[in-house]
């Protein structure tokens, strides 16, 4: 009888001891890869803040020869203004596509009506930057979607899921493109921004 005492509980102890292994494991492989969601998050607002600081230089460089677009200029500085004063990674986001929107614009209105400026070497230099900065973002978004798909796979799937939920760990949201990218821009010398249908 005794000796049954004895197994019982050392079999218990050793369902509790892989119980403890089993559950540290899993906690350990959840926090790996929510630290690699905000390490990738983290690559996404370095180049979206690259292009904040390329966006002064190049409006700098075209304001002079294009006093008829003040309003592209008013909407990339609120743009800018959005995403410096952004407390959070939603603000940032929605900042991050309205300076998209508003860069996009300027650079149509440059190369459908000012090509002076086109051919300006600074002007030109500080394009090419954007557009490789631009390049980047969409590299790391696509990086980012895809550490966040990994991640949610993991917290979703049993039994990290319940791990997961002890340690207060849920879904992390996707990088989403902006609903009105599919629209393009028309350059409008009246002060008014219209858009067109893709």
């Amino acid at each position: 009888m005794k000796n049954n005492k004895t197994r019982f509980g050392l079999i218990a102890v050793i369902i509790i001891v892989l119980l403890g292994v089993f559950g540290v494991s899993q906690y350990n492989g959840l926090a790996k890869k929510e630290q690699s969601v905000e390490s990738q998050w983290s690559q996404v607002e370095n180049v979206m803040q690259r292009r904040a600081d390329l966006v002064p230089n190049l409006v700098n460089s075209v304001k002079g020869s294009m006093q008829q677009e003040q309003q592209v200029f008013g909407d990339i500085a609120k743009a800018r203004e959005a995403y410096g004063s952004a407390n959070n990674d939603s603000d940032k986001i929605k900042a991050s596509q309205e300076l998209d929107q508003s860069v996009g614009t300027l650079i149509n209105v440059i190369n459908e009506n000012y090509p002076e400026l086109k051919s300006n070497n600074n002007v030109r230099t500080l394009m090419t930057q954007l557009e490789g900065t631009e390049n980047r973002i969409s590299v790391e978004r696509k990086r980012y979607n895809d550490v966040v798909k990994e991640y949610n796979e993991q917290v979703v799937s049993f039994p990290k899921n319940i791990f997961a939920n002890m340690m207060g760990l849920g879904k992390k949201d996707y990088f989403k493109a902006d609903p009105t990218a599919s629209t393009v821009p028309s350059v409008n010398f009246d002060n008014s921004t219209s858009t067109s249908q893709k």
